[in-house]
Formats: C-alpha cells, sequence, structure tokens
C-alpha cells in the first residue's frame, strides 16, 4: 500500500501544479467568478481544498494549523495560495514516505468538524480520501477553468503515470 499513496502524492502534486499553472493565466476577477460550484467559485474551491488538507494534516501529525470552517479563506491572493499548495504537497509527501505499512494500516482517531465526536478506522482509508477529495475538487475546478475559456487539462492518473512517472507503472 505505501507504494501506492507514494504514487497517488505523486500525482496529486502534479496534478495540483497542472491545474494552477492554468488557473494562474486568468485574471484575478475571473478566478474570483461565482460559477456555481459547490465553494462558488475557483478561488475559494482551491482555498477549500488548502483547508481540507490542512485539518487532515493537522489530524495525522498533529502540527500545523488546522482551520475550523471548510470554507475559510486562508489567501485572499493567488500567489500566496499557490505557494501555500506547493508547500502542503510537499508536507504532505513528507508525511506519506515517514509512514510504514503498519502504520498505514494501524486505527487512527479524529474528530469532524461537521460532526463533532470521535472516529476511530485504520489510518489507509483517511489518507486515501485526501487524494479522492482532492480529484473531487479538482473535477470541479476544471469545468469552471473550461467554463472561463480555460484550457482542458488532461489530469488523469494514467496520463500523468505514462507521460511523468512511467517507473510508477512498474510497482
Amino acid at each position: 500500500m505505501l507504494d501506492q499513496y507514494r504514487m497517488f502524492t505523486a500525482y496529486n502534486a502534479w496534478a495540483n501544479r497542472t491545474l494552477y499553472e492554468a488557473v494562474g493565466a486568468l485574471s484575478d476577477e475571473a478566478r474570483r467568478k461565482d460559477l456555481g460550484a459547490f465553494f462558488g467559485s475557483l478561488h475559494r474551491t482551491l482555498n477549500h481544498l488548502l483547508v481540507a488538507d490542512r485539518i487532515w494534516m493537522k489530524r495525522f501529525t498533529g502540527a500545523g494549523d488546522a482551520p475550523t470552517r471548510l470554507d475559510t479563506i486562508l489567501f485572499e491572493d493567488f500567489a500566496g495560495l499557490r505557494q501555500a499548495r506547493q508547500e502542503e504537497d510537499a508536507r504532505l509527501a513528507a508525511f506519506v514516505d515517514s509512514l510504514t505499512e503498519e502504520k498505514i494500516a494501524a486505527n487512527f482517531t479524529y474528530s469532524p468538524i461537521t460532526n463533532p465526536g470521535s472516529i476511530t478506522h485504520p489510518l489507509g482509508p483517511a489518507l486515501a480520501h485526501i487524494f479522492n477529495h482532492q480529484t473531487h475538487h479538482r473535477g470541479q475546478c476544471h469545468a469552471m477553468l473550461t467554463a472561463l475559456g480555460g484550457p482542458s487539462l488532461a489530469l488523469d492518473l494514467l496520463f500523468f503515470l505514462r507521460s511523468e512517472r512511467p517507473d510508477f507503472l512498474a510497482i
């Protein structure tokens, strides 16, 4: 499982870089336009992804800032948001690199923001959730990007593996 999570970590960082590059070509007005997505705009959705990752990483590591609202705007400026995204992707990669198969299988307890209480299950499903959550909201961002006249991006995992990391195909 560890190799799979390392693959997802590399894919996640690559997909975020690819998306941010395309979104960065838009005007600030376009990034902030409410297009009816769950968090409204590209800017708000990208902030949400960073918020969620920080919440999960705080749960996993006990370190770092963890917002208490899922719609928190951490960065009003795109450059700051982009830099923070890169740093969080590196933080996630370092965390995954610190794991063992035993740690992935071990129970993990946390309290959800939206439904306070205590939940316990193996770390693996929570880690898988981070990547699934990123993919879900990146899909929303991709739809908003193309609606604003931006490029249609190839963000598929297999595209990443074939073009960027064929070494993972040998796993």
